[in-house]
């Protein structure tokens, strides 16, 4: 019997099947597993519709394709899997039919080789549908189509929050349609219909616990608290502040060696004291030196500083020398303050650098004791937090019967790089609250609530369908897009002070590298300030889920075009820069980076030096300071105004690539004009 004659009405209302990844350009990324919804077994029975199909398949002589024996919906001809199209099961019709994920087209029999179908009934999803006026069959153009103004999230209007609110589900929209096309918004500052070049060794899956609002909301709150107990050591053990950005740092430097589980905290490092956050403190004895602005100012610091080295070295435990090489320096200083009334803003600046060459080594020394057992103290508070964390996720495991995957097998293959995929079972989740605020969308759990503007809750959304394997009606969505928003609050901090280690290029210098050097990948991003969709992030839990491929010193490119633009911490950009020449050195496939780092060069960072001096460096260019922009590193959460800001220093772009990739990408002085105009601000 004929299928066509099988064919029923589409009834508008009822729900079909629909393959739930959102649609895209063209298949990029081959995935070591199928993640289709539609189950083998069930494509694979012997029921008579099936077999017929399968006959037909056979009977046109057309070659099956190669790409995946055992995937039924990729059992159709190799020209066919190009077009598009996939063998798909339907649920209500209890029969196979073909699916169009580039068109939106589908049909009971298979189509031919053009792709066009014999009959308009062949529409078993509905999504096919009439012109505006009703004469003939054919597509919706798309400045007609009613279905792309339907937002990918349906928004409830704004409503006073109660305590009966519950988590939105995805699927919990008014007249839900299965035949309606999801539409994802083009967007300025992210582009994902860019394939990757990246290729890869085929990677094991992570083992790790799976996040969870209740261990997050624990890790955060435990944080912030060491977070405040830090600060309040040093303000009573030394009499300073802590220093900007030094605990996010501390984070960043310590977790490079760290061996811990925990994707956050510093668990396992020896040695345990972190150099990083040492130097930053004792860089800071006695008092904070800032570049004054005035001559007035540059006089004020100058005495300040002489009094607070009298004073230290006269309450500490110090050597007699100490003492007297210190307290002669400030008497002189004291003197010549008293002379020079009115020096210049250059004098002072000198006499103050003086007095530090000859003052600081001492003060070194009576506070080194003192500035190690801070450093040890917060390692081994961090400690406490993460095991208290790994504790609480070990309970929750447990109460639901859920244990730890087993790591399987994984046979050496190379192919595209693709999203980092956790195997640990997801426990139950809790609910999380969403309530949309005009602009902004606010997703709360135990009253502890984070933000987000409209467009990057889309956006998430957007890199949730085309990367969660396990979630495909995003039951789970707004909980792990809570963690993720949760998790980089507690990084940034609880005055968000880390929001400059996670700012980003703009959208015109990444299309220029795009168009002009093949870059396709970021190696420092977030699921919030990404513009490709393939990138490396510092969480592997949270960010998986969204499209992160892992920390960038665990991922190992075997070819493609890169973009690196590190957070500014010193010890991460010397072990990228060992990262990346050993990657260059071992791969004789075409393979670029193109880093981007501050110049520093009062005194010049460590990196910088090794980034232009490396056997690898074809070439190196300027963007001066006041000429260039970065987005704010809290643009998931900041009026759209003010999401560019202009850097302060300068920025160093340079292009490291093998032989192979020098010949392919490499930088030409009309390409490196072009960059520079790219990276020029809008209103210059």
């Amino acid at each position: 019997m004929n299928l066509r004659s099988q064919t029923k009405p589409v009834e508008p209302n009822k729900t079909e099947e629909v393959h739930s990844t959102p649609q895209q350009p063209e298949e990029e990324e081959e995935e070591p597993t199928s993640t289709l919804a539609v189950s083998p077994t069930k494509l694979d029975s012997s029921t008579e519709e099936s077999g017929r199909v399968r006959q037909n398949s056979s009977d046109s002589g057309l070659p099956l394709s190669p790409l995946l024996e055992n995937d039924p919906s990729h059992d159709l001809p190799e020209q066919l899997l190009v077009k598009g199209w996939r063998k798909l099961w339907s649920k209500r019709e209890n029969r196979p039919y073909f699916f169009n994920k580039f068109t939106r087209e589908s049909a009971w029999d298979q189509p031919n080789l053009e792709g066009e179908f014999d009959s308009s009934l062949q529409d078993p999803l509905g999504i096919r549908s009439l012109k505006p006026d009703d004469t003939a069959p054919g597509p919706t153009p798309s400045h007609t189509d009613v279905r792309l103004s339907r937002p990918s999230i349906d928004i409830p209007p704004p409503r006073t929050p109660g305590a009966g609110d519950k988590r939105r589900a995805s699927t919990d929209t008014p007249d839900a349609n299965p035949a309606k096309k999801i539409a994802f918004p083009l967007s300025s500052f992210f582009n994902f219909t860019i394939a990757t070049n990246i290729m890869i060794d085929q990677r094991k899956p992570l083992t790790i616990p799976c996040p969870h609002p209740e261990t997050e909301f624990l890790r955060s709150q435990l944080t912030n608290e060491a977070r405040l107990s830090f600060g309040n050591s040093l303000q009573t053990r030394e009499g300073i502040g802590a220093p900007p950005n030094a605990y996010n740092r501390a984070l960043l430097a310590h977790k490079i060696r760290d061996k811990g589980r925990d994707p956050l905290l510093p668990t396992q490092c020896f040695p345990e004291l972190c150099m990083s956050l040492f130097r930053e403190i004792m860089n800071d004895i006695p008092v904070k030196l800032v570049k004054p602005r005035y001559t007035g100012d540059a006089r004020k610091l100058l005495f300040r500083y002489a009094e607070a080295a009298k004073k230290m070295i006269e309450s500490r435990n110090a050597t007699s020398e100490s003492r007297k090489v210190v307290k002669w320096n400030v008497e002189e200083t004291f003197v010549w303050l008293r002379k020079k009334g009115t020096a210049s803003y250059d004098d002072y600046l000198e006499r103050l650098a003086h007095l530090k060459r000859q003052c600081q080594p001492h003060l070194t020394e009576v506070a080194q004791s003192s500035v190690e057992g801070i450093c040890l103290k917060w390692y081994h508070t961090c400690c406490e937090i993460a095991r208290k964390v790994a504790e609480l996720s070990a309970t929750i495991m447990k109460e639901q019967g859920i244990t730890e995957a087993t790591m399987p097998v994984v046979p050496p293959r190379k192919m595209n790089c693709y999203a980092i995929h956790l195997i640990t079972p997801t426990p139950r989740l809790p609910t999380v609250e969403y309530h949309p605020d005009n602009d902004y969308i606010n997703l709360t759990y135990k009253k502890d609530t984070v933000r987000v503007t409209s467009a990057h809750f889309q956006k998430l959304e957007q890199m949730y369908r085309m990367n969660c394997r396990d979630d495909p009606q995003l039951v789970l969505y707004l909980s792990r897009a809570w963690c993720l928003l949760k998790r980089y609050q507690t990084y940034y901090g609880t005055d968000q002070e880390g929001f400059g280690m996670q700012a980003a290029l703009p959208s015109p210098i990444f299309e220029c590298l795009h168009r002009l050097f093949g870059v396709t990948f970021e190696c420092f991003a977030s699921p919030l300030n990404c513009y490709f969709k393939q990138y490396c992030s510092a969480f592997s839990d949270t960010d998986g889920y969204f499209g992160s491929r892992g920390p960038v010193l665990d991922f190992f490119p075997l070819s493609g075009s890169l973009e690196a633009n590190p957070p500014f911490c010193e010890e991460l950009m010397e072990a990228m820069v060992d990262h990346f020449e050993n990657l260059l050195s071992e791969s004789n496939e075409p393979l670029s980076f193109i880093v981007f780092i501050p110049e520093w060069r009062d005194p010049p960072t460590e990196a910088l030096i090794r980034l232009e001096t490396s056997r690898y460096s074809r070439k190196q260019v300027v963007l001066p300071a006041q000429e260039h922009e970065y987005r704010h590193g809290l643009q998931h959460n900041c009026p759209q105004g003010d999401v560019n800001i202009k850097a302060l220093h300068g920025t160093l772009v340079v292009f490291l690539q093998n032989d192979a990739g020098f010949r392919k990408w490499g930088p030409t002085p009309e390409k490196i004009k072009e960059l520079l105009l790219a990276a020029k601000p809008k209103n210059s």
